[in-house]
C-alpha cells in the first residue's frame, strides 16, 4: 500500500505536480540559474583573457605584464570550476 505524500509535498489545488516541484527547488536554492549562468558568463571571459595573453607570450609581446595577467585569468577560471561544482552538488 502506497503512503499518501505529507501535506507539504502536496501541490496545492489546481497547480500542476510539475510546476509545484520546480518552485519548490527554487525555493531551497533561490537564483541557482542565474549563478551558473554567470560562472558561464565569467568563466568564458576568463578563458578568452587567458587565450589572448597566452598568444601574447607566445608571440613574445609584452612578456612582464602578459604573464601575471595570464595567470590572474588561469585563477579566474579555477574559481569559476570550483564555484559551479559546488553548486551542482547541492
Amino acid at each position: 500500500m502506497a503512503s499518501d505524500p505529507s501535506p507539504q509535498d502536496r501541490p496545492p489545488q489546481g497547480m500542476s505536480t510539475e510546476k509545484y516541484a520546480r518552485l519548490k527547488a527554487e525555493v531551497q536554492a533561490p537564483y541557482r540559474g542565474l549563478r551558473k549562468f554567470i560562472y558561464g558568463a565569467v568563466g568564458a571571459s576568463g578563458a578568452i583573457g587567458a587565450f589572448t595573453f597566452l598568444a601574447q607570450l607566445l608571440a613574445g609581446r609584452d612578456v612582464g605584464s602578459a604573464l601575471p595577467n595570464l595567470g590572474v585569468q588561469l585563477a579566474v577560471i579555477a574559481v569559476v570550476v570550483v564555484l559551479f561544482r559546488l553548486e551542482k552538488k547541492d
